[in-house]
């Protein structure tokens, strides 16, 4: 994959990601591209904004409302945490089914 569809496919995601603004700035461009150029697989950071989402949905009850993520950065160190873990692929299907369940409802 090429850095344009790689930016393209990234920035796509992170707009997708719940609690993020859904605008992409051209700061985030820039983040993005680095990502590429440090040869990030894509399926990394597509976990990484998955987990992150999860958490900041898993919130204790009464808990303030997080604020709307901005910046393609916020998720920087969640991607090098997911970068450091050997974790199981299947964990990060079990988390994009938790983040569908709690912004789908079911």
């Amino acid at each position: 994959m090429d850095q344009r569809e790689y930016v393209g496919r990234l920035l796509k995601a992170y707009c997708a990601t719940p609690g993020t603004c859904g605008v992409v700035r051209r700061a985030d461009r820039l983040v993005a591209a680095q990502l590429y150029q440090r040869g990030l697989p894509l399926i990394a950071v597509e976990n990484a904004l998955a987990l992150a989402a999860v958490r900041r949905l898993v919130r204790p009850d009464g808990a303030a409302p997080l604020p709307t993520v901005r910046s393609l950065a916020y998720f920087l160190p969640v991607i090098d945490e997911v970068l450091a873990t050997k974790v199981d692929p299947h964990y990060f299907q079990h988390v994009r089914s938790k983040l569908q369940r709690l912004t789908t409802g079911r």
